[in-house]
């Protein structure tokens, strides 16, 4: 009966009609019609119709649906008497409002009352528990749900799982489900995104099969789901079978769902299946999908698209968040690009970032990595409270440039400003340590790990320790301590060894270290390399050539050193015995000049360094050729007085570029900085930052 129809009769209600008004009251709580069913609730006071329990109770769950939910109360509050359904609609309308607190506590006073609850008000206060993190009163609602016998109600069991599965317990979570008679879409949902936010994708997409076996019907939260744990197993042929029911089912255009498509993709390597669904709806783009396209071509070392991705997201009027910032600030941080790096710290400033922790911290990392020590610091300390993601930033930054005693200081820093160490700090530690000589130091750390710290050693920490020996000639306690580890060396670890006993000339050691790394990385040329090497020093010449021919069959290359410097706006790349360069003239009549310098200044070409088969004029002249120093050539030539030079290297700075460098550095009087593969390395006034230890 319409509100229109009832002012017919002029306050003359018939008595059978009841049923026909709640029927009313509940269209309008459906609709969400708040001012018709006040209307109707007020013309029923004005007619002094008098209200039983059971109308009572439909105008309690319109109010509530309504967002009304003060109003509900009011009503509950004058009435004379209660039902079991009068306090249900009360609970569950102050959860339907989020409002979780008062529906704990009329749940609590319907208990008090004598009342025992329905599935729907547990079900109620089990959503609460869940936004409230309150696991424990969860565990007691499911041990009432048992008394009662509702746990297996499809209602009350979907809620329990999802409780369980949000607050990180999916043990309880899986228990409970597997325990349901029935399961529906909302069950099935609430495990599957259960275990893909625990990190257990597999099992996330098990259920997601299971489901699919089961006939449940898959809507755009399952398949976010499904695509979230695709993407962090980087299972790009499964999410390409998730896609296909994306698209027979037309949820391709659902924003969620193409985001985590782009987002799958992108994670995968597959940028170009990325960039197609991103291109499905323009209208459907948002910040989301944008950095998930990013950070996919900044994974791919596809920088230019990445900023190109970028520049079209700023164009279009989208404005960029802490992820898209950290992604691009990440990229630059990994070519050292320093330029493009300080252009985005302005823009993180301009949109308020630069107090966020995460932003902060690969603001740090990419400053450290440019060579701008005090740039890292200076970011570091502008935070208010780091996390262990800060503190493992300027950890690793003193540890590539190798300052471990300021590495050391900063972790006492930590761990006094009541911050855990994770696995990670102690990678970066024991880096330091290794970098700068501090030999007992990293020992004593590494043995703290699990027993002052709780975090059991990984192959990364047993290879740094490897390193850390190996660096200081310490080949035999090295080789004990591979035979007493757990578990086999890594390729970094036998790497580390090798290129230890290449250094130390422990050669049959090397051998071994060799042979090793070779089973491990068949196709690791640095491995062949470094073992001819040691054949050449033996003056094995067969050896030698019995290498050298296993890479030539192999079609194996050697990987070859290239350095490049900014200028301006323009990165500038050289390789060795590079003549391509425009101003190639000017270039290596300053390398002819320099040579000639650094004679004088006492420098020495270590001729033993070239083991190919030719006079020493021509050894010389190969190894004052190498990358690093054209690009430091023509940065003298290119950029003004006293500016410091700032060099990127692909590979290990080798000894005569080391010793030359520190020369070029005293006579020339400049600051140079040279980033290697592995640390950093700064020259001034004829010394270096690592004293010769490296």
């Amino acid at each position: 009966m319409s509100f229109q129809l009832l002012r017919l009769f002029g306050g003359q209600i018939l008595k059978e009609e009841s049923a026909t008004l709640a029927q009313v009251i509940q269209t309008y709580a459906k609709t969400k019609q708040l001012n018709k069913g006040k209307g109707l609730h007020a013309h029923l006071l004005r007619t002094h119709y008098p209200l039983c329990i059971f109308l009572t109770n439909h105008l309690l769950n319109m109010y509530s649906k309504c967002g009304d939910v003060d109003y509900a109360l009011k009503v509950f509050d004058q009435m004379p008497h209660r039902n079991l359904v009068s306090w249900t609609a009360m609970v569950t309308g102050f959860s339907q409002n989020l409002r979780f607190s008062e529906s704990f506590k009329a749940f609590s006073q319907m208990r008090s009352a004598g009342e025992s609850p329905t599935q729907f008000a547990i079900a109620s206060v089990i959503r609460a528990c869940v936004v409230l993190g309150s696991v424990e009163i969860g565990r007691q609602l499911h041990s009432l749900a048992l008394k009662l016998g509702l746990a297996c109600e499809l209602f009350v069991g979907s809620n329990l799982a999802d409780m369980y599965s949000k607050c990180g317990f999916m043990v309880e979570a899986c228990k409970v489900f597997e325990e349901m008679p029935s399961k529906d879409a909302v069950s099935w949902t609430s495990m599957i995104d259960g275990y893909a936010k625990s990190g257990d994708s597999e099992a996330a997409l098990l259920s997601y099969q299971r489901m699919i076996n089961d006939g449940i019907g898959v809507d755009k939260y399952v398949v976010s789901s499904a695509l979230s744990a695709c993407s962090a197993l980087k299972a790009c042929q499964f999410g390409k079978c998730v896609h296909s029911s994306v698209v027979k089912l037309g949820l391709e255009v659902e924003v969620a769902v193409g985001n985590a498509l782009v987002d799958m993709y992108s994670k995968s390597g597959d940028m170009e299946s990325a960039l197609n669904v991103f291109r499905v709806d323009p209208e459907c783009r948002n910040i989301v999908s944008y950095s998930s396209l990013i950070n996919g071509y900044v994974e791919m070392d596809e920088i230019e698209k990445a900023f190109s991705v970028f520049v079209d997201l700023q164009r279009r009027g989208v404005e960029p968040n802490q992820f898209t910032f950290s992604s691009l600030i990440k990229a630059c941080a990994n070519q050292a690009a320093l330029e493009q790096g300080i252009q985005l710290h302005a823009q993180v400033v301009k949109f308020n970032f630069d107090r966020d922790d995460f932003v902060s911290s690969v603001l740090v990392d990419m400053y450290g990595k440019c060579g701008l020590l005090d740039h890292s610091i200076q970011v570091f300390d502008e935070v208010a409270t780091p996390t262990e993601v800060a503190w493992n930033s300027l950890l690793s930054v003193f540890a590539v440039h190798g300052l471990g005693n300021d590495a050391l200081k900063t972790f006492s820093r930590m761990v006094q400003a009541g911050v855990k160490p994770n696995a990670i700090t102690f990678i970066s530690l024991l880096t330091g340590c290794s970098h700068s000589g501090l030999v007992e130091e990293g020992l004593k750390y590494f043995y703290s790990m699990e027993k002052t710290y709780g975090i059991v050693p990984r192959a990364g920490h047993y290879s740094c320790v490897i390193d850390l020996l190996g660096r200081a000639g310490r080949l035999e306690e090295a080789e004990e301590f591979i035979n007493s580890m757990p578990m086999q060396p890594n390729a970094f670890g036998w790497c580390s060894f090798l290129g230890a006993c290449t250094i130390h000339g422990d050669k049959e050691r090397g051998k071994l270290a060799a042979e090793k790394l070779i089973q491990l990385e068949p196709e690791n040329s640095g491995a062949h390399v470094l073992l001819s090497t040691i054949y050449a020093k033996e003056q094995k010449w067969e050896d030698f050539r019995g290498v050298r021919k296993i890479m030539r069959d192999s079609s194996m290359k050697k990987l070859p050193g290239y350095s490049w410097v900014d200028i301006g706006n323009k990165t500038h790349t050289f390789g060795a015995e590079d003549w391509s360069h425009p101003q190639k003239k000017e270039i290596y009549e300053k390398l002819g000049s320099l040579l000639d310098r650094i004679k004088k200044a006492g420098y020495v070409p270590n001729t033993d360094l070239v083991l190919h088969d030719m006079d020493d004029n021509s050894k010389v002249e190969l190894l004052h050729h190498h990358s690093e120093r054209i690009a430091i050539a023509f940065a003298l030539i290119s950029m003004p007085a006293g500016k410091p030079i700032i060099v990127k290297k692909n590979i290990r700075v080798c000894l005569d570029c080391h010793s030359a460098i520190k020369y070029i550095s005293l006579v020339v009087g400049r600051k140079i900085i040279v980033r290697d593969n592995t640390r950093f390395h700064h020259f001034a006034d004829g010394l270096c930052s690592c004293g010769d230890y490296w």
